[in-house]
């Protein structure tokens, strides 16, 4: 008997010709049959989901960025590792998109540097209290600090968002190196002193972001010898820190995988500009973006463009004997490129409040868990560029975690993948999608319909996913899920099915219905948190286990992601 009878096929009463759309996935004729053996392990899974970052570093201590980050810690058993830029730019610490500030330092009219550790210490103790650890992106030039650029007269310091907020010269190389590198030792002296040497050990720090584009208004060699002083300076006041670089754009590109390269053979040649000695690197960082188009009214995702960018770069640290034992930490991996642009003003990034973004996210979760296996090169951080946006309006189609405080579908997917722990196991779908066609095509042909789990003593957990880079109509997909090795003596399992859809932990879809307030009232915006929250798809339910197995028939909807939590005694 079915698990879920009742579970209405809506392929069974849609006419198939409604999804024969070109470009989009074709209807299953058959069951999608998964399966899932529970003593194939493969190692411990690791926690990459359990990192994230935004532009604007002053919203961490607003009330819904405060709130978020504890949302965040309590998502996962693991350490959540949080990433902003601005932390070392000049300005009042009002946050805007794009931008940020803390002002921790000027000079006088004399030029005697002067350090404020006000608003930098607001952000550090709210992530403290929340229970996260920092991933200490040390950028970008402080006002005072930065260098006046010959070729750039008239430069301002900071440029606001929708102009290039990277044309500024919180950009520039520093006017003096050595005073950078104090800048950095005073900084991880105070971090040190305030939360203390255990504490700070287990932070990772990582110089600047993206290098190679104009984020840097320098040459790579400069670049290179900015590395140096940075990582002396944190060293000087934190033997043992770990530091890393140089979190180019992503190695698809011929330039940034360049960069990568001369950036690792000057480690590799080991003479530091600042100390004449051998260069640290304890981590390797690259982002790793996709592009999605819009077209006739339909988001078409470009997720090969992401996982090209990984498979290139772990290619090339794996091609390196020197480097490629190092952890390598994706510090921004999403589906493209700029979060603080709403769909208003790029119609594509519409995808970010509903479920495609969390379909997407878990078809590339496993690919780069399967590239990590395959070169043998050890990625600990899949970092996704994603925070909130305070006081906009709501879903406005910013690459958000929430909105006003109100959870989006994305922010489920990382509460599932939370929920994941002990080995991971093998696993098997007729419908997947191969790795090579993920990285080289993407999902264009038929539904990625595949799955990840995972097992412990007392468990088992499954992801499933149906996924495809058109976001059209297309009907569910019917699927079998067998689980294979429960331990013998076992004779039931509970079930625990949860389910981001249309109608489950899906906000979005609720404030539609209710006719898209801004804002809504009380009574709306308590149905609307409560939405947000990871729903279960039925009751749990007790299932018999027949030789050391058990059979779930279920219905997979298109663009959503389940999980299938198995318990026994």
């Amino acid at each position: 008997m079915p698990v879920w009878a009742g579970i209405a096929l809506l392929a069974a009463v849609v006419p198939a010709a409604m999804f024969a759309q070109a470009g989009a996935a074709q209807p299953f004729v058959k069951p999608v049959q998964i399966e899932v053996d529970l003593n194939a392990r493969s190692g411990p899974f690791p926690p990459i989901y359990a990192w994230f970052g935004y532009d604007e570093a002053n919203y961490t201590t607003l009330p819904h960025g405060r709130e978020l980050l504890r949302e965040l810690h309590d998502l996962s058993p693991a350490p959540v590792y949080i990433r902003a830029h601005n932390l070392l730019t000049s300005g009042s610490g009002k946050p805007s998109l794009k931008v940020s500030s803390t002002n921790i330092y000027s000079e006088d009219a004399s030029g005697h540097p002067h350090y404020n550790f006000k608003i930098i210490d607001g952000i550090f103790d709210a992530w403290r209290a929340a229970g996260v650890r920092p991933l200490v992106e040390l950028g970008f030039m402080p006002r005072d600090l930065a260098a006046r650029l010959p070729n750039r007269p008239g430069q301002p310091y900071q440029v606001y968002f929708p102009k290039s907020t990277i044309s500024g010269a919180s950009n520039n190389p520093p006017k003096s190196y050595a005073r950078w590198e104090e800048l950095v030792r005073v900084l991880t002296a105070h971090l040190v002193q305030r939360y203390g040497r255990a504490e700070v050990l287990q932070w990772y720090f990582e110089v600047w972001n993206e290098p190679d584009i104009p984020y840097w208004h320098s040459t790579p060699q400069n670049y290179f010898k900015l590395y140096d002083y940075t990582v002396a300076g944190v060293r000087a006041a934190l033997p043992g820190a770990r530091v890393g670089g140089p979190a180019t754009t992503g190695p698809g590109s011929g330039k940034a995988y360049q960069f990568l390269r001369e950036f690792l053979q000057h480690v590799a040649a080991g003479h530091s500009e600042a100390t004449g000695g051998s260069i640290p690197l304890d981590f390797i960082s690259f982002h790793a973006k996709g592009y999605p188009t819009f077209h006739n009214g339909e988001v078409t995702m470009g997720l090969n463009h992401e996982l090209n960018d990984v498979n290139r770069g772990l290619s090339l640290v794996a091609s390196l004997p020197r480097f490629r034992h190092l952890p390598v930490i994706l510090s921004e991996a999403d589906p493209e490129g700029c979060a603080a642009c709403s769909s208003k003003t790029n119609p594509a990034n519409g995808y970010r409040n509903g479920t495609l973004y969390p379909a997407y996210t878990a078809a590339a979760f496993k690919a780069i868990l399967d590239l990590r296996k395959r070169d043998k090169v050890d990625v600990i951080g899949m970092l996704s560029w994603s925070f909130e946006f305070e006081n906009t309006d709501y879903f406005d189609g910013f690459r958000s975690l929430a909105t006003n405080g109100i959870d989006k579908p994305i922010l489920n997917l990382f509460r599932m993948l939370g929920m994941m722990s002990g080995d991971r196991v093998r696993t098997s779908s007729s419908g997947e999608v191969p790795l090579d066609t993920l990285v080289h095509t993407g999902v264009r042909q038929s539904a990625d319909v595949d799955a990840l789990a995972t097992r412990g003593t007392h468990s088992a957990e499954v992801l499933v996913w149906n996924y495809h880079d058109v976001n059209a109509p297309q009907p569910p997909a019917p699927a079998s899920i067998t689980v294979r090795g429960i331990p013998a003596g076992v004779h039931r399992v509970l079930l625990s099915y949860f389910r981001i859809d249309h109608t489950h932990s899906n906000a979005y879809t609720v404030w539609q219905a209710m006719g898209s307030p801004q804002p809504p009232d009380a009574k709306q915006y308590a149905r609307l948190k409560a939405a947000g929250q990871l729903e279960l798809l039925t009751s749990p339910k007790w299932l018999a286990v027949h030789d050391g197995k058990v059979e779930i028939t279920t219905s997979l909807p298109h663009e959503s992601v389940s999980l299938l939590r198995l318990h026994w005694e």
